[in-house]
């Protein structure tokens, strides 16, 4: 037997020891040996009979719960097992709020205090009433967009004749005729009056985090993200666009499209909406999405990777999007991005819990399948004279053969005169022409 989720060893008592029982309490429960050490060997205990009544009534006192504190014996030594079992209440020790998380106690703050009440509560962020919010800020467009989405799949209860209220009533979205907070997010008019960083973030970056080319941050309700994003990926981030739509497609030596809209509709449906934005970085050979929000207990990368029962973090909006057919509800989302992944002929994405939340990398196959790749396969031996800014300028208009000199400064963060400058190299390395002038475009020489 060893230290693990339900098992902690001491050696001897401290009062601190309070927040690991706490910790206990409001996780799974669990039991606390006092007198043994990290090896699990019984040591000597002093004071063994004042501790018998000692803690219990600590326990008692500080945190309004009860345990049993047993006296045990091993090879003639005596130790306490202290078992705490799980409260379907929150308990707080002193007005604060601990939690056991693996083999770690951890302190509530926050949004995770605030989930972890309302769980207590036997409700979801995403259940509560938006006090705030009224019918008035409900984008009518966006809730017909999710109904025709919904038909292909026919999960949605008939529609027709229904006022909004009436449709947000059917995905029970309201309550006593108030919004849910999961109402705002799928289709408010601006969900970021109500909540910060309703937001998805996608950044080029170079060959690694720091070097950042260009950015677009986007923000709106899911329904406009989940669609929105895509168009920009497309627009200004992927050499070779894809078709969203074609779900099923797979294209050698590209992102496969099931992959890429499988991490996108993950991180919107488990992100936390009182954190972070979702941020999506695109480098030459790999392409990452993460969203604020640990996975749920008893859940690790592990079995993401393996058939798992779905554990939504906001269980309205999931529901919402499965009858609108965006995702099912078994747990299957990790799996579609893997295989498609596998499919491709690509290396096997990488899912890593980070920096408090869930991050999905997917790659590229070496050759022909990078962005720096894409440029030399149309411009041949030219590759070798352009510097990486104009190899950016070159994507975005491969991307966009109608894109301004203005539009290229603003999505580079560059100035134009410097935009002018790269133009002129293409220009004169015989890579790009100039068909027209105020009202032309770009037209890529294929070598």
């Amino acid at each position: 037997m060893s230290e693990r989720q339900n098992i902690e060893w001491k050696q001897s008592w401290h009062d601190d020891y309070l927040k690991w029982v706490c910790g206990f309490a409001n996780a799974v429960g669990g039991t606390i040996y006092i007198g043994k050490d990290d090896d699990g060997n019984v040591v000597d205990l002093p004071d063994v009979k004042k501790l018998l009544e000692d803690i219990p009534n600590k326990i008692r006192n500080s945190m309004g719960i009860i345990c049993d504190v047993n006296l045990q014996e091993e090879a003639g030594k005596k130790f306490i097992e202290l078992n705490v079992r799980p409260y379907t209440v929150p308990v707080s020790l002193r007005g604060r709020y601990y939690y056991r998380s693996g083999s770690t106690k951890m302190e509530l703050t926050g949004v995770e205090l605030n989930e972890f009440l309302l769980k207590k509560a036997g409700k979801t962020w995403d259940d509560v009433i938006e006090e705030g919010a009224s019918i008035k800020d409900i984008d009518e467009q966006s809730i017909k967009k999710f109904i025709e989405d919904s038909k292909e799949q026919g999960r949605l209860p008939d529609t027709t004749g229904l006022s909004t209220l009436q449709i947000l009533d059917k995905l029970r979205l309201v309550e006593d005729e108030k919004l849910k907070r999961a109402a705002v997010i799928l289709f408010g008019k601006d969900p970021n009056r109500f909540f910060p960083n309703v937001t998805v973030k996608i950044g080029r970056f170079g060959t690694d985090g720091s070097d950042l080319k260009f950015q677009e941050i986007l923000e709106g309700n899911l329904v406009h993200l989940l669609n929105e994003v895509q168009v920009q990926l497309n627009y200004k981030f992927l050499t070779r666009p894809v078709d969203f739509a074609g779900m099923h497609r797979i294209e050698k030596g590209e992102y496969p499209v099931a992959a890429l809209r499988e991490m996108l509709l993950n991180a919107l449906v488990h992100k936390t909406y009182m954190g972070a934005a979702i941020q999506i970085r695109v480098f030459d050979n790999k392409l990452s999405i993460w969203n604020e929000g640990l996975l749920p207990q008893g859940l690790d990368v592990n079995r993401l990777k393996v058939d798992h029962n779905s554990r939504p973090r906001n269980p309205k909006i999931a529901d919402a999007c499965f009858k609108a057919g965006y995702i099912d509800t078994w747990g299957r989302g990790t799996l579609k991005i893997i295989n498609a992944c596998k499919e491709a002929e690509l290396p096997e994405p990488e899912i890593i819990e980070k920096d408090g939340g869930v991050q999905v990398t997917i790659y590229k196959v070496p050759d022909g399948g990078q962005i720096g790749g894409q440029i030399g396969s149309q411009i041949g031996g030219q590759i070798d004279i352009l510097t990486e800014r104009q190899k950016d300028v070159y994507n975005l208009i491969v991307a966009n053969p109608k894109v301004s000199r203005k539009e290229l400064a603003e999505q580079l963060g560059i100035n134009e005169s410097a935009v002018q400058k790269h133009l002129k190299a293409l220009t004169e390395a015989k890579v790009i022409e100039r068909i027209g002038t105020n009202k032309g475009y770009w037209r890529v020489l294929d070598k």
